[in-house]
């Protein structure tokens, strides 16, 4: 099931996007979205009956001048979007996820969970924090940790709302999608590795995020965050050098038309490129891997409302697009 998307008048920045459509009982193949709704199907284009859009980013370097021309080509085999069901835009092989990341969020975080005892104005507690992330910024290293692929689903797919998930929350997510092999590269190296970006929602229970039966070992994000279909992603990828610069992008999340996160990645702690680069000294990050750069202020924790069944979730980021997903609670067995 699915929720069509709201009409929009840009779709995204740039002269075409990257997706993975499937027709009616057909198989997924990847498509050139082009500004005007229409789609170019990419295994024609490129002669490839199993091309897929992680194939086509394995070969990003020769791939990307080729989506260009085929772009500025204007085509007339092109067929129109709403004739095809849009999927997640591409299959992960690892996807790296981000927590604490917001300036803004850390600090209504630290001033919401005051300690027993400190009575000490609200103001101060806040100019505390704020030093706090300062300090961070300059001085500690960013917190990622590992999600599943097959947490992912399509950005206009109904997500299905766990039974034993008591308080599922709603993160809005800028996206990084790998496009060259990244191991051990340096911050001025990191975005050289990035093929685009995407829209992911990283779904999260906040009530299953700490052990309560051994509350030392820390939190559990394999449960609280990896349900199947809790990282609705995309709806396409625009290519890095469509989006420049990605230190002021407004991240929009909408729950039932109402506006809970509205911020820019100008409040992150760690940018972009800190982030790829962090987690390429552990990992070797491949093609079509994500980088989820943590969430904005804003999140049901701090409204006191979390996700319910019926709820729709409308989502954007600057020149990325929108997503538009409903929530639905799991059928009884």
């Amino acid at each position: 099931m699915s929720v069509k998307p709201e009409p929009a008048s840009v779709l995204f920045a740039g002269p075409f996007a990257l997706a993975t459509l499937s027709a009616p009982d057909g198989p997924a193949f990847p498509a050139l979205v082009a500004p005007d709704a229409t789609v170019l199907d990419l295994r024609v284009a490129f002669g490839d009956e199993r091309l897929t859009v992680r194939g086509l980013l394995e070969a990003w370097e020769t791939a990307l001048p080729r989506l260009r021309t085929l772009a500025a080509d204007g085509a007339p085999s092109r067929e129109p979007l709403s004739d095809f069901r849009v999927h997640a835009p591409v299959e992960p092989r690892q996807v790296f996820q981000s927590g604490a990341n917001y300036r803004q969020h850390v600090i209504d975080l630290h001033v919401a969970h005051r300690a027993p005892g400190d009575d000490r104005p609200e103001e101060e507690r806040r100019a505390e924090a704020a030093e706090i992330m300062d300090r961070r910024a300059a001085e500690d290293l960013p917190y990622v940790f590992i999600g599943l692929p097959s947490a992912i689903t399509g950005p206009y797919d109904d997500v299905v709302l766990p039974a034993w998930a008591e308080k599922p929350d709603w993160e809005l997510e800028l996206a990084a999608v790998i496009g060259r092999p990244a191991h051990r590269v340096s911050v001025e190296e990191a975005l050289g590795h990035v093929a685009g970006y995407t829209i992911a929602n990283d779904l999260t229970d906040r009530a299953t995020v700490f052990r309560r039966d051994m509350p030392q070992i820390g939190t559990d994000w394999l449960r609280s965050k990896n349900a199947p279909g809790f990282t609705p992603l995309g709806p396409w990828i625009v290519p890095a050098d469509s989006v420049g610069d990605t230190g002021d992008l407004r991240l929009t999340l909408k729950l039932n038309g109402e506006t809970m996160q509205d911020e820019s990645t100008k409040d992150m702690i760690f940018d972009v490129a800190r982030m790829v680069s962090y987690a390429s000294q552990t990992a070797r990050l491949l093609p079509g891997d994500l980088v989820l750069t943590g969430s904005p202020a804003g999140n049901g924790m701090h409204w006191g409302r979390l996700l319910r069944d019926g709820d729709v979730m409308d989502a954007s980021i600057t020149g990325l697009g929108a997503q538009r997903t409903r929530c639905v609670a799991e059928a009884a067995s």
